[in-house]
Order: C-alpha cells, then structure tokens, then sequence
C-alpha cells in the first residue's frame, strides 16, 4: 500500500489535533522513523459533521469509523465537498454489510472471519474496487472481542490469499485494556513479518506513541482529537 502523503497542518488546527501530530513527529524521531511512514486515522464515529469539518479544514485526510450505517449517513456528503479524503472501516463488518462496506472505504481493518471473506471477495469482484484490506487479531485471546487467534492468524491470511483471492495490505490489533500493549503489538508485528504484511494498523489515543516504537504503520487516534465521546450517532 502507498502511504497517503502528509498533508501539512495549519497555523489555526484544533488543538487536539496539533497536539496529536506533535506526538506522532516525537515518537517518529524516537523510534528513527519518517513521519510519513505513519498514518494517522482520526476517528469520528459518533460525531456529526459539524464536528469534523474543522479536522478536515487543518489538513486532515484519514478518517475511521466503526459502524458501517454510520458511515454512510454522513459521509458521501463530506467526501464529495473534500475530494482526497480516505476513509477506513476499523470497527466490526457483517457480512450483509460487505456490498455498502466496499463501495464506501478505502480500507477495512475488520477481517477476521471465512465469512467475511466471501462477501468481500464477491463485491470487490463486483464493483472492481480495491480496498486495502487489514486482518483483526485478537492478540489478547479475549473472547468478547472480534480478531482470529493469534495461532490460528498464518492459515486464516493464507486462506485469505489462496482461497479468496484477497490480497491483505496488514494486521490490525486492539490490546487487552487492562494490559501493557507493547507485549501485544509486538506479536502483532511479529505475525506480520513472517507473512510478509508491511502494514501495522496498531495504537489508539493512549498508547498510538507506543504502537509507533513498535512498528505501526496506522495509528486510530479518535478522543485524543475530537474529545469526549456522546451517544449521539450522525
């Protein structure tokens, strides 16, 4: 995959923003990395438009939601007004949602299921787009969450490959929140590098400067940019 270019910040950007690159730059010169190796994915699931335009107007162009529905309210709107926009599914996808799921995203960090692998690789075929697609591991085995067992992840990616077709861009984690995440994105990286992924969708708003340290390619930064969360779905 072909990172998206850094778009350069304005003088007047949200503070959460600002201060959100500040750090990216600061873990990318610890970790001796560019900082164009580093994606950073701002994620507005929950906010409405009001909200984002802002994020956009600084030179933001990588947004994250979780829910397809969601998505797809607010969207299509915003990328037609902001052309250059990309937009990732880092949220669950059902099946019945594959056919709206790749027409909308540029990217979709969910596939962790043979289901999931059939009704993307039916609408890719369908609607020739591409999507760069990202397998969910559940590195911390918790069996609340969504992600194929870290021992089970080289035969799922070659299944996915082989079998379906789909060419995976990368891996995807969400670390046990009552854990320290360097342990997790390490065996993420791990499993990445021995199936030849060069793409690490790893970090949120707490531990993104960590993720970077070991690897990240992605990083899904929402409360740190936006604030605090509501109920209210746009």
């Amino acid at each position: 995959m072909t990172q998206s270019p850094t778009t350069p910040l304005s003088a007047d950007s949200p503070h959460g923003l600002a201060a959100v690159e500040r750090e990216i730059a600061h873990a990318c010169k610890e970790a001796r990395r560019d900082r164009a190796s580093v994606t950073l994915i701002a994620v507005s699931k929950t906010f409405a438009a009001d909200a984002i335009l802002p994020i956009i107007g600084a030179g933001q162009r990588v947004f994250g939601e979780n829910r397809v529905q969601e998505a797809k309210g607010k969207w299509p709107e915003l990328i037609q007004v902001n052309p250059g926009l990309k937009l990732h599914l880092i949220g669950p996808l059902q099946s019945n949602k594959a056919k709206e799921a790749v027409a909308l995203f540029d990217a979709i960090h969910s596939v962790d299921r043979t289901s999931i692998c059939e009704a993307l690789a039916k609408e890719i075929k369908n609607q020739q787009k591409h999507p760069d697609l990202f397998v969910q591991i559940n590195t911390g085995e918790e069996p609340q969450k969504a992600g194929v067992a870290p021992q089970d992840a080289d035969s799922f990616i070659a299944a996915c490959r082989d079998k379906y077709g789909l060419p995976i861009s990368g891996l995807m984690c969400i670390p046990p929140v009552d854990q320290a995440p360097a342990p997790h994105f390490a065996l993420c990286a791990k499993i990445a590098a021995r199936n030849g992924l060069k793409n690490l969708s790893m970090g949120m708003s707490a531990d993104f400067a960590v993720a970077i340290q070991m690897g990240a390619t992605h990083v899904r930064v929402g409360s740190a940019i936006f604030g605090t969360r509501t109920a209210v779905h746009a």
